[in-house]
């Protein structure tokens, strides 16, 4: 039997109209909510099967002001500096905290940021804060594959450490300026960002940081009245919340009352959780051994415990141990967190924990792929078009290269004029075809990076990488099982939603 002699498939014996009309009926409690506050799903996830819903703190339920904070780490960071013997000359760094983005490279050897696409190939390319030329780019990139994971390069994919880069990339300008490292006299970019580093983590480690956040929790968080109903709505239905989080004890307790305050059902925000851990020292927390210490009343700790009890707060812990005090199995447990290695890839790796990324930079992102729209549009347009042109051209080859063939195999006293114009003819045909392929392909690059400018003047989509997803898009498409922009977008969404991935295709699924 042939396909054509194949029977057609029978029609469905009751088709639906849609749409159903019964849907307007809902409440707009049940509808999805606006874009900017919807929660997107990369795999299948029933919330009616969790169990269990936990939560990192830093840029995950504690939203910062970028800028005030950045300022504040870069001001702080910037006196260690100066302090291990860097010019005076350093407070006078001119930093844009607006310069990075998440999910940058670091080469250590040239002191180039990149980012790369998620065949981690590169991209684009800063050399401290100014855009290599695609030469260049391509001069130092593009005879092979990056790897990340090898001694030269450095990921960047936490909110948290947009700071350092923002510094470091100061830097690199200052010490190409003739202000380099103190005692070297070569231009070490690897030991400049290794001290950007420590200076950085020192002020974390000192408490430094942490001391002026306390001071003034207004200038430098965003309390989002959202949340404690979003907390609250999950305990309602009975599922058991609990807090992992690096910070230690102290300075948890100062955010989480300033963010969540107080109210006489929770009067203090120990109440929305059954377990309180603190100095995770994620990722190590899935992958240690680390015992659980009780954090006593004014700070001490307690002897190591081998079993957790609701309602208290501990600090280091490893998950082996918190697992036994779950009890559940472990695809009914929820993490919700910002960084995808520190949180959301290790979860995923090391435990069957189903995972929720909060990026914090969402919104902005969903503003500007509603802004460009028309130009993707386009964009596909014109691709179409220069594809036509392409297999036109290769045709035209195709026909010169018979004709020229033909041509050599004729005797040399034989003149063939006919066969002679056609050729000259398409050779003219295919020079108009590739100057109107070059022509398209000037306009495609000029809106391909008009689209990109939207997201970011210099480093384009955040998720995104021209047509293909960047190195942080894929691995959040891979790691986590919904992302969404903050955690109270989880109250516009019934404890039992289920959340459906859009359907994946293959490429011969896409034509007919």
């Amino acid at each position: 039997m042939t396909p054509s002699d194949k029977a057609s498939p029978e029609p469905l014996a009751t088709q639906l109209t849609l749409p159903l009309p019964e849907l307007n009926l809902l409440p707009a409690s049940v509808r999805p909510p606006a874009l900017e506050g919807r929660v997107f799903c990369n795999r299948n996830l029933r919330l009616d099967r969790i169990e269990v819903v936990g939560f990192d703190m830093d840029y995950t339920l504690a939203h910062y002001h970028r800028h005030a904070l950045g300022a504040l780490i870069v001001e702080l960071a910037i006196e260690k500096l100066v302090a291990r013997g860097y010019p005076e000359s350093f407070r006078e760094l001119v930093v844009d905290h607006d310069f990075p983005i998440r999910g940058l490279l670091v080469d250590l050897r040239l002191g180039n940021l990149l980012k790369m696409d998620r065949y981690k190939y590169v991209k684009r390319a800063f050399h401290g804060q100014v855009e290599l030329t695609r030469e260049a780019r391509r001069a130092a990139y593009h005879t092979r594959r990056l790897q990340p994971s090898s001694g030269r390069y450095v990921w960047l994919d936490a909110l948290g450490s947009l700071p350092e880069v923002s510094l470091f990339a100061a830097a690199v300008d200052a010490m190409d300026r003739g202000q380099g490292n103190p005692g070297s006299p070569r231009r070490d970019y690897a030991s400049l960002f290794r001290d950007v580093r420590a200076a950085v983590d020192e002020t974390q480690r000192d408490g430094s940081l942490r001391k002026r956040v306390v001071e003034d929790p207004q200038r430098y968080l965003d309390v989002d009245p959202q949340l404690g109903p979003a907390l609250q709505r999950l305990r309602s239905a009975g599922k058991r919340l609990f807090l992992l989080t690096d910070s230690d004890a102290a300075y948890t307790d100062a955010i989480m009352a300033h963010l969540l305050g107080s109210t006489p059902e929770y009067p203090s925000y120990h109440r929305y959780f059954d377990w309180v851990m603190t100095d995770a020292q994620k990722p190590a927390f899935f992958t240690h051994h680390t015992p659980f210490r009780e954090v006593l009343t004014g700070g001490a700790l307690g002897p190591p415990v081998a079993e957790l009890e609701r309602g208290r707060v501990y600090a280091g812990g490893c998950l082996e141990t918190f697992e036994r005090a779950l009890g559940v199995v472990e695809d009914r447990v929820l993490y919700v967190g910002d960084h995808i290695h520190g949180d959301v890839l290790r979860a995923k790796k090391e435990t069957a924990w189903r995972t929720m990324m909060v990026i914090q930079e969402m919104d902005a992102e969903l503003l500007a792929h509603t802004k460009v729209l028309p130009w993707s549009e386009r964009l596909l347009e014109q691709t179409a078009q220069r594809e036509g042109l392409q297999d036109a051209i290769h045709e035209h080859q195709a026909r010169i290269k018979t004709i020229e063939t033909t041509l050599e195999e004729l005797p040399e006293d034989v003149a063939a004029p006919e066969l002679s114009a056609n050729r000259a003819r398409l050779r003219k045909s295919a020079d108009k075809l590739r100057a109107r392929l070059r022509e398209l392909e000037l306009n495609q690059d000029d809106l391909e990076e008009r689209i990109a400018r939207a997201f970011h003047p210099g480093w384009g989509s955040l998720f995104k990488e021209g047509t293909e997803l960047s190195s942080f898009g894929h691995q959040l498409e891979v790691f986590a099982c919904l992302y969404t922009s903050r955690v109270s977008n989880l109250f516009a969404y019934s404890p039992t939603h289920y959340f459906r991935s859009p359907r994946d295709r293959m490429p011969h699924e896409l034509s007919p």
